[in-house]
């Protein structure tokens, strides 16, 4: 890892600054870290003398001969070289660098240690199979998850459940209405295989019979109200459909290696009367008022601070033009008929996630996950915590709060962070972060492989897009499925002695990178078409692809082990009487430049999570993974005769396969034995 160098440079410096110039710690500059764009004029270089020119009143070329003179040596970094031009060119001490990184003796910084962070992320509305287009974000939002992890925070990962919403109400419709199913009816039906597949069909049959005659939206009003006044029979069905419906959801999750600390129910936030607390402290600080007049009279309403912008998705229903010269405007939090708006449960469980809300959930054991981690869910209920589950966790009271939501949902976003400065809670405003990307939709080849029907309908555009609500689209499960036997089949084809079990314990794993490498190395705010043949290839920028440079490392220090008899711990330990000219020569710089960038781990996470930018991540993989590449076929390690130089070679391929190896692990993707 870098960044412990970068810190220990970066102290030297600004000491040599206060010490040289007297500057004060308020005007000291930013010290920046570069990398130059060829290793003989430097591993690193600091650009500080551009910074204090002005300052100064010198030229660069001078600052950076009086930095350099002045810092002396630099203990276990190397030397470092002011240019004509004025930059600080640093020159690591290359052995001694790589000792202590390919033994493991820098662990990552920990910027983030003793912050508790809420990741709350999938979220999907538990009427109904989870599409394609969801994989997106909880592949997002684990990854973020492992992050942060690895930054030395203490993450609690939480997913929303809204088990009071429309999509549940119109499924408890379409039960009742149009298959005259009642509870008595829907226990035997939702045990049955399929469940989430059935609501699926049904959720859209729903949508199609609302638009045929909008006078039966008034079963959607009144389900809706049962709902969340917890009104049986229609509360008792929707608590039995969401309940198994997220049991299929936290299945399909699964198989992308993702699970989650705690589901927060929007029920129980509605039953433990969150809201009505949330309401009492909106009122108290003037955060909302009651319109007295006008279109939206009898509604209490939250002034908008931005100019008017309206959801993204068009939603405008809450909002409205009021005051005499129509210069304000305001948000709707609770309607004139006494209901929540999505924005006011949002701004209830935002406050309760920092700990503002001075009340608490009941918490019940939901399950145990594939790695054994315990799930929680919320209760309305105090149930008594069976001794075997060991205690409840202390959940919520966090530090910071990422919101993993796509950016449709930017302008509620936005709204709960203006609730919050108005209720005289900056530090909680500033650390909610609402972690936005775009859609996800499918290639024209994928689509039609998937068997979606209307692909070729919609030739003329670039993607076909799908949409839960019309039914339109492909389920989740599906296209897992679709990959993971695509991965089986190329496996069987290169290795067809292995076992069957074996063959699809192999193919998981790589389907699985297929799907999350696409789904992260994209830019979030882009639309992204996902295609099954790009996503599986061994070449270029896919999981499969590091995963295959990955193996191939692994097998280089296996035939080493098999052929000298040397395992890998004694291979490290006898660098330290190994000659170094293999690393420090011109030669060497191949090797230097594999070892050098794979210390970068830490570094790239670090911008990864400071831009929220997780394809920087995946993109540093692809470039790692390449550049080992490049020096496994310019320099042998098997074949080389020179001893020396032929440890050295192996130290770097074990470096380069454990940083893949967590590079791979933080996109929540393992190495498969073999490819």
């Amino acid at each position: 890892m870098i960044l412990p160098l970068h810190t220990h440079l970066r102290d030297r410096i600004a000491a040599t600054l206060r010490h040289r110039y007297g500057l004060h710690p308020s005007a000291m500059p930013a010290i920046v870290i570069e990398y130059p764009p060829n290793r003989r004029l430097g591993d690193l270089a600091v650009t500080v003398a551009f910074e204090l020119a002005r300052t100064l009143r010198k030229a660069p070329r001078v600052i950076a001969q009086e930095i350099a003179e002045t810092v002396g040596e630099l203990s276990g970094i190397g030397r470092l070289e002011p240019t004509d031009a004025g930059y600080l060119n640093v020159f690591l001490d290359r052995a001694a660098f790589a000792r202590d990184r390919v033994a493991g003796d820098t662990p990552p910084a920990g910027t983030a240690a003793g912050l508790k962070t809420i990741v709350e992320h999938t979220a999907i509305n538990p009427n109904k199979a989870a599409h394609v287009g969801h994989l997106r974000n909880a592949a997002l939002g684990d990854t973020l998850c492992r992050l942060l992890r690895f930054r030395g925070a203490e993450v609690e990962v939480q997913n929303y459940i809204d088990d009071t919403g429309v999509q549940v109400a119109d499924v408890v419709v379409g039960l009742r209405e149009l298959e005259g199913t009642g509870l008595d009816e829907l226990r035997p039906l939702v045990d049955a295989p399929g469940f989430d597949y059935y609501c699926w069909d049904l959720y859209a049959r729903v949508t199609r019979w609302y638009e045929a005659d909008e006078t039966r939206l008034t079963y959607r009003r009144a389900a809706l109200l049962d709902l969340e006044h917890n009104t049986d029979p229609a509360a008792a069905m929707a608590r039995l459909l969401t309940d198994r419906i997220v049991r299929c959801h936290l299945r399909t999750m699964a198989r992308l290696g993702v699970e989650y600390d705690l589901l927060s129910w929007e029920g129980d936030i509605l039953r433990l009367e969150f809201w009505t607390r949330a309401f009492e402290l909106l009122k108290a600080s003037g955060t909302v008022f009651l319109q007295q007049d006008g279109r939206l009279a009898g509604c209490w309403v939250m002034p908008i601070d931005d100019g008017g912008a309206r959801d993204e998705d068009g939603r405008s229903d809450d909002a409205a033009q009021t005051g005499p010269d129509d210069e304000t405007r305001a948000k709707v939090i609770v309607r004139s008929d006494g209901t929540v708006t999505y924005v006011g449960k949002d701004i209830a469980y935002q406050l309760w996630k920092f700990g503002l809300l001075g009340r608490d959930f009941h918490y019940r054991w939901f399950d145990t996950q594939r790695s054994g981690r315990p799930l929680w869910a919320t209760s309305s209920v105090d149930i008594p915590p069976s001794p075997d589950r060991g205690p409840v966790p202390r959940f919520g009271r966090a530090g910071a709060v990422y919101n993993v939501i796509d950016t449709r949902q930017s302008y509620l976003q936005r709204l709960l962070v203006q609730a919050l400065t108005s209720m005289q809670h900056p530090r909680a405003a500033e650390r909610s972060v609402h972690f936005s990307y775009e859609m996800v939709a499918l290639s024209h080849a994928t689509a039609r492989a998937l068997g979606y029907e209307d692909a070729d309908s919609e030739a003329h555009t670039p993607f076909v897009e799908v949409s839960g609500r019309k039914g339109l689209g492909v389920k989740a499960d599906d296209l897992l499925d679709q990959v993971t036997e695509r991965a089986e089949r190329e496996v069987a084809a290169r290795h067809a002695d292995l076992p069957t079990a074996e063959r699809r314990r192999i193919a998981v794993m790589i389907g699985t990178a297929a799907v999350r490498y696409f789904l992260i190395k994209f830019s979030r705010g882009k639309v992204i078409a996902f295609d099954i043949d790009e996503a599986l290839s061994f070449e270029g920028e896919t999981g499969p692809y590091l995963q295959y440079a990955t193996v191939r490392a692994r097998k280089i220090l296996q035939k080493l082990r098999d052929r000298d008899g040397v395992e890998t711990t004694a291979l490290l330990e006898s660098l330290a009487t190994t000659p170094t000219d293999s690393l420090t020569s011109e030669a060497g710089d191949g090797l230097w430049d594999l070892i050098l960038e794979a210390s970068r781990l830490d570094e790239v996470t670090e911008q990864a999570v400071r831009t929220l930018e997780l394809s920087v991540l995946a993109k540093y993989a692809f470039g790692l993974a390449q550049r080992f590449n490049g020096f496994y076929h310019s320099s042998p390690v098997i074949a080389e005769e020179n001893e020396a130089v032929r440890r050295w070679r192996a130290a770097g391929v074990h470096y380069f396969q454990s940083q893949m190896t967590r590079a791979l692990e933080l996109m929540g993707c393992d190495v498969p034995p073999r490819m």
